[in-house]
């Protein structure tokens, strides 16, 4: 057996001195509760761990119930709007132009879904067009995906919640004055809800789809047989309803050709959410791809069935929409449909009922999508970081505010009628859909497989469909809102690139400064003193932190990082590898559950404190900006960090203030360190000789050790004793005194016990939280109880 390099300094043999510590749980830290997080406790109740967090896949069934909501709860305004427009300008001819126009919809619908089953069969993650933007026009050209999908979000919030508002004073109509407060109340309540942590998918959020298809589809059944039958009755003009005009303009004129684009770009608000499997896509349960082309193709048929049937009731029965929004036309149908007797009037009632409860559940689509694209996004860097972040309640909490702020502030000032928020809805739909057309153009023309040519004219066709109606939108309504949305789209835009160039410059500073040198290659020491970093992402004000923790002369330093989500910590240890800074410092990463960083940091603070019987310094990288736009990419939380261990004894905090912004005279030195120190590394590198590491195995290159009966709890393990144990993982160190290894501390109810890896860095699956069993001989590693290169399996919770 080969021993590795550094292994003489794990001892495992009957000279250990009597210094070894038994290991003991993770000491519990007491810290007062602020006043904003007790408030926040009781709102939203006990703050959820990370385990809890998992990711329920969906049948085809549920994601037809969880996903279509707001795409099929377009049929219940779709022919409504279009009548608006009609009925104003070609009178009663317009319930006869209704139908063709309800025809064309339908085909512009049947390209879109063409197009998006294409894009759910290569684009199988979520992310939708924001993803086939990014992977085939590079990521400044997807931000025009980003913010078209943002401003969809938004609207569709107002959009929803007021027609959902509209169902139900048609059914109440003394509470139609007050569809404005309703309306808020209830994109609050969905706000609430998802802070929450309510989860879209479920059984209960396929309900109301299932619940309005029904009830919708039985509308349409009963009154065409009515009308077959001669028995459907026709409504006449009634105090209340839209004027309806004597007379009507030519067809061909140009303010009729004028109005019917208007009709048709109404219409085309029908098609909103169509985008929501292809957003969703990796929800389903495997095959994705195939199954979310079922989904799409079953969502689009249903839409198209439903628009055309009400459209057709609409025509039969002259239902005019109101100029308050209520009754709605789907009601009126409904009412026609479905007779004045007392089961008349229930099918009327359940009808409303469905028809609010799908509108209000598409509303809380967007709860789900925008905190996620917007996470996304964020972690491209054209959003801030706080949107990749985690609330209380295992939701991107930020994400859900900025929606929740925007859609009030738009109901606030447009008001909660369906009609006057259509104008900011389609266009950025259809922007939506553009992008994606091109895209998938783009990847076919890249990427040629069977059948490509026939799957590029699809996308061709569904892109230039798309911009055509982007283009009507932005003309035809351009008056009556549209123009905040064509002025608000480049603006945007330009923001999310500002904030890129800010993260970029950032980026570029820290690669200059980590390659110049900014570290000493040897570390000096001071008996009995314990430096820990605490690291979020590597920057420069990490660098600075670190380059000043040496200066402390410490007896140990480490970096530590506490796990909020598995990917940052993925890239940071990448990084911290990838740039050499694990030869030098150690990196821990920590397991925090629960996402309370003061607590965590107060808790490493005093295991370090107890463990190594040691002097504990915190040191707390605070990046310093000179403007407000760049504080604004940054949280800060080294303050209360620093006031919560400073209660503790021989523990102490020091916030490290750093400018993360470089002057070109900064950059131009540094540049010149860095090839002096890239000079000499090379020459080191041709005067030092070669030695391999070795390959270990996933045992660690030990004997078998005998395999006993159960498992030993870490509290009774003994020294030399062969043991087999079973816990959790609780922190991870990347690289320690002994060069590249991999230390792992696992703890169970009744004590913890250090797992050491010699020449390996990073393992698959071993990571905070991850629970493991390993066996091996005890040994002694720092004082503490350890097993080098044990035997390990990987359990689930």
């Amino acid at each position: 057996m080969r021993t590795p390099r550094d292994a003489s300094r794990y001892r495992f043999d009957d000279s250990v001195s009597d210094r070894v510590i038994p290991s003991s749980v993770l000491p519990d830290v007491n810290v007062p509760e602020r006043i904003g997080y007790r408030l926040k406790r009781f709102v939203l109740g006990a703050p959820l761990v990370t385990a809890q967090m998992h990711e329920e896949k969906l049948s085809k069934k549920a994601a037809l119930g969880v996903l279509s909501s707001d795409n099929i709860s377009s049929a219940a305004y779709g022919s409504e709007e279009m009548l608006l427009v009609l009925l104003a300008v070609f009178g009663l001819s317009g319930f006869h132009i209704l139908l063709p126009m309800t025809a064309v919809v339908i085909v512009v619908l049947a390209v879109m879904a063409l197009l998006y089953r294409e894009v759910v069969m290569v684009y199988t993650r979520a992310g939708g067009s924001y993803v086939v933007a990014r992977e085939n026009f590079g990521p400044k050209v997807a931000q025009i995906a980003a913010v078209a999908l943002l401003i969809d979000y938004i609207v569709t919030v107002a959009v929803q919640g007021a027609a959902g508002t509209a169902a139900i004073t048609s059914l109440v109509p003394h509470l139609a004055p007050y569809n404005l407060e309703i309306t808020i109340a209830v994109v609050l309540v969905l706000a609430y809800g998802n802070l929450r942590g309510v989860r879209e998918a479920g059984k209960a959020f396929a309900l109301p789809t299932y619940f309005f298809v029904v009830m919708a589809g039985l509308v349409v059944i009963v009154g065409i047989v009515r009308e077959i039958f001669g028995d459907l009755p026709r409504y006449g003009h009634q105090a209340g309803m839209i004027p309806i005009v004597n007379g009507h303009h030519s067809l061909l004129s140009g303010v009729a050709i004028f109005y019917l684009l208007k009709a048709f770009a109404n219409g085309g608000a029908s098609l909103t959410g169509l985008e929501a499997i292809s957003n969703s896509v990796s929800a389903l349960k495997p095959p994705t791809g195939p199954n979310a082309r079922t989904v799409l193709t079953i969502m689009a048929t249903l839409l198209g069935v439903l628009v055309l049937g009400i459209s057709y009731l609409a025509y039969e029965t002259h239902a005019t929409p109101y100029d308050s929004g209520s009754p709605t036309v789907i009601s009126q149908v409904a009412k026609a449909a479905f007779g004045t007797g007392w089961y008349g009037h229930t099918g009327f009632v359940l009808v409303q009922l469905a028809t609010a409860l799908i509108l209000y559940t598409g509303a809380n689509t967007p709860f789900t999508g925008f905190p996620f694209l917007a996470s996304f996004i964020a972690e491209d860097s054209f959003l801030p970081r706080q949107m990749t972040r985690r609330g209380h309640r295992l939701a991107f909490s930020n994400g859900i505010i900025v929606l929740t702020v925007a859609a009030v502030a738009l109901l606030l000032g447009v008001g909660a009628h369906v009609d006057k928020l259509i104008p900011f809805y389609a266009i950025g739909v259809f922007t939506g859909f553009t992008m994606a057309g091109f895209g998938m153009a783009k990847h076919y023309r890249t990427h040629r497989g069977p059948g490509w040519r026939r799957k590029l004219v699809v996308s061709v066709i569904g892109g230039s469909v798309s911009l055509l109606v982007v283009l009507i939108f932005a003309v035809v309504k351009f008056t009556e809102g549209a123009w905040l949305v064509v002025v608000l789209f480049p603006l945007l835009w330009l923001v999310l690139m500002r904030l890129n160039t800010q993260y970029r410059s950032e980026a570029r500073s820290l690669d200059v400064v980590a390659s110049a040198g900014a570290l000493p290659t040897k570390m000096p020491h001071y008996p009995r003193h314990v430096v820990l970093v605490l690291v979020d992402r590597l920057d420069l004000a990490v660098i600075r932190a670190l380059r000043y923790a040496g200066s402390l002369r410490p007896t140990d330093l480490r970096a530590v990082h506490f796990m909020l989500d598995s990917q940052v910590s993925d890239e940071l240890q990448y990084d911290w590898i990838s740039r050499g800074l694990g030869d030098r410092v150690p990196l821990d990463l920590v397991e925090c559950p629960d996402r309370r960083l003061v607590r965590g940091a107060s808790q490493v603070a005093l295991r370090t404190l107890i463990q190594e019987q040691a002097e504990v310094t915190l040191l707390l990288p605070r990046r310093s900006f000179r403007r407000l736009s760049q504080r604004l990419l940054h949280d800060r939380t080294a303050d209360r960090i620093a006031g919560a261990v400073a209660r503790l004894p021989h523990v102490s905090a020091t916030i490290v203030p750093f400018d993360t912004t470089l002057t070109p005279q900064d950059e131009q030195r540094l540049q010149g360190q860095r090839r002096k120190v890239a000079a000499e590394r090379a020459l080191a590198m041709v005067d030092a000789p070669t030695a391999g590491n070795g390959s270990q195995e996933r045992r660690g290159g030990v004997e078998d050790p005998p395999r006993t009966d159960g498992t030993t709890p870490i509290g009774a393990v003994a020294w030399k004793q062969q043991v087999t144990i079973v816990g959790r993982v609780k922190m991870v160190q990347i690289g320690t005194t002994a060069g590249k290894s991999l230390e792992a501390q696992v703890f169970d109810e009744s004590g913890g016990l250090r797992l050491l890896f010699f020449g390996r860095t990073t393992i698959p699956g071993i990571t905070p939280g991850a629970a493991v069993r390993a066996s091996g001989r005890v040994g002694e590693y720092k004082g503490h109880l350890a097993l080098a290169n044990p035997r390990y399996e990987l359990l689930n919770d």
